[in-house]
């Protein structure tokens, strides 16, 4: 992490360290239950141990990390619940964004430039690269309600989600089925229709909760 010194700049604070390691929990360099050790992190950074711990409080809240009395802080391990809950919380967000798009043309530049690195990671075969893509279509899909505020509350679901992501083996078989139903839903908003986006948008949340939370739950039966 000694790299990721130079983002901090001459202005380093806890929002920046945060915005650092939830970047890396997100790549997976820091995988679920992974202990973060204050002093390896402080190091790497160049930080203060307050400002370190202010950026882990941040996270702790972002339900990323967690705290565990003696033992130090840990990247969090998702629940089955918490995986149903992160669902049910996608459904309200993400569809009501559709439900109140109002007349057409939509600006669906960010949704085609998600769709499409989606199609160029399948063709590089680059699995976590279509993972990406895939969290970016749907950001992207919440961004055209055009609220700072749903692409905060966004960005935190899926980052939380991430965390299911990197205990399974195989994130091709998690996404890959659902790059064309990434196109399809694009196809219907440039056509224009949003109602029908939003009837394909919740049986495509339908089934991959259905999907994830059955391999999620054989997962964390066998840990």
């Amino acid at each position: 992490m000694e790299a990721d010194r130079a983002l901090l700049g001459r202005t380093s604070t806890a929002e920046r360290v945060a915005d650092i390691l939830r970047d890396r929990i997100a790549e997976g360099f820091f995988p679920p239950g992974t202990r973060l050790s204050e002093d390896s992190v402080k190091g790497a950074l160049g930080v203060s141990r307050n400002t370190l711990r202010e950026a882990f409080r941040l996270l702790t809240h972002e339900r990323l990390l967690v705290h565990e009395l003696n033992r130090g802080v840990f990247v969090r391990v998702v629940t089955v619940d918490d995986l149903n809950d992160l669902y049910r919380l996608r459904r309200l967000v993400e569809c009501a964004t559709l439900r109140g798009l109002g007349e057409p043309p939509y600006p669906l530049e960010a949704v085609e430039a998600a769709v499409a690195a989606g199609e160029r990671a399948v063709q590089d075969r680059s699995w976590q690269d279509l993972s990406t893509a895939n969290i970016r279509f749907h950001q992207a899909i919440v961004g055209l309600a055009g609220s700072p505020r749903a692409d905060e509350l966004m960005r935190a679901v899926l980052a939380e989600l991430r965390l299911v992501f990197h205990v399974m083996a195989d994130p091709r078989r998690f996404h890959a089925p659902y790059l064309v139903r990434n196109r399809q839903i694009l196809e219907v908003l440039q056509a224009g229709d949003a109602v029908e986006a939003e009837r394909l948008l919740a049986s495509y949340l339908d089934d991959s909760q259905r999907q994830l939370v059955e391999a999620y739950a054989q997962k964390v039966a066998r840990a």
